[in-house]
């Protein structure tokens, strides 16, 4: 174990759950945590037909534990007494029916962090009910604004729900970890994806307050030339996201459109007609091309990659975020990372 990562000597419990509760472990793992996933016996919950080993038990010990059972409760009770926190990714009640519930276990361990894991949360009227990732996001009403107008939501990737609820039930953990160790008392963190990617939505929301999605004019976020996608001559994508006015005018002056009014970058009547001359004028060269020319400049360009380009490009391989094992299973990093500390002259006396 890395000696400098922050969290070195915390002990985590994991009652390992599908998706973002062993997200939120494994990242904590990734921070120093010493994790036991106590895992079911059998097959898992959800199988998604994939044969690699589960990526989220990487930094884990791995205990399979039979909660059915007396022996099992007890055994993961003992765990739960010389633990700092607990995590648990099961429907509201679930872990109380099995004589796991909190107050049994700060009972026994008073500076416990008892962190839970849902979609819906520990309360609400939609408390008991199942979901996925998907279903979250869409009652935040932050799927609708991936929409253009008159299209169906695109479907996000499971990042922007389960993943963004397992960041928070970790920043929740560290949040309720200072308290105990001062105070001597734990918590219960309930850490619900519907509460936190509503919380994640508040730069959109500001957007949206100041006119710019979810209302009846164009969105530069769907509708302008300067904020998009574009396909290139070898069918693959690159993106764009010029806003402020500075970066607009370098990105119509490497386009060769020095006829573009950069004054009018704002002018949602023009934004028809230009986005398919951008169009156009992307169609012209191919990704690698388009790369050549605008990566590493201030137009706030992007190449538009896969999985396995993403690990391999130049940026990524520096900051050595992607790990590929095969090569059809890539592991990032987690992150953030802690840079090195100054170092200060020593004072004489």
């Amino acid at each position: 174990m890395d000696q400098q990562l922050p969290l070195r000597g915390v002990r985590i419990v994991e009652f390992e759950a599908i998706g973002p509760g062993p997200v939120a472990g494994r990242i904590l793992a990734g921070m120093g945590a010493e994790v036991t996933a106590l895992v079911r016996p059998g097959k898992p919950a959800l199988n998604l037909g994939a044969s690699i080993d589960n990526p989220l038990r990487e930094g884990k010990q791995v205990i399979v534990v039979d909660l059915k059972t007396r022996d099992g409760v007890a055994q993961a009770l003992e765990w739960v007494t010389k633990a700092d926190v607990l995590i648990e990714g099961n429907r509201p009640g679930v872990m109380e029916r099995l004589g796991l519930g909190p107050e049994i276990c700060l009972a026994r361990n008073r500076k416990l962090v008892y962190g839970r894991m849902t979609g819906w949360g520990q309360e609400g009227p939609l408390a008991q009910a199942a979901g996925h990732d998907l279903n979250y996001v869409a009652l935040t009403g932050l799927l609708s604004l991936a929409a253009r107008n008159g299209e169906a939501p695109m479907v996000p990737p499971t990042v922007m729900g389960d993943a963004s609820g397992a960041l928070g039930l970790a920043f929740g953990i560290a949040c309720a970890l200072l308290e105990a160790r001062s105070t001597g008392r734990g918590r219960v963190v309930d850490a619900a994806i519907v509460d936190v990617v509503s919380m994640l939505g508040m730069l959109a929301q500001w957007v949206r307050a100041r006119g710019n999605l979810d209302g009846p004019q164009p969105s530069a976020f769907h509708d302008s030339p300067y904020y998009d996608t574009y396909a290139c001559a070898d069918g693959k994508y690159v993106s764009i996201a010029a806003m402020e006015p500075q970066f607009y005018q370098l990105l119509l002056d490497k386009l060769g459109m020095a006829d573009v009014d950069p004054a009018r970058q704002n002018e949602r009547a023009d934004w028809p007609a230009l986005k398919a001359r951008f169009a156009d004028c992307f169609r012209t060269r191919t990704r690698a091309q388009w790369c050549e020319l605008l990566e590493g400049t201030d137009v706030c360009f992007a190449p538009v990659l896969t999985i396995a380009e993403a690990a391999a490009h130049p940026h990524n391989a520096a900051r050595g975020i992607f790990r590929e094992v095969t090569k059809s299973d890539i592991r990032p990093a987690v992150a953030p990372r802690f840079g090195p500390l100054p170092t200060f002259p020593s004072q004489g006396f």
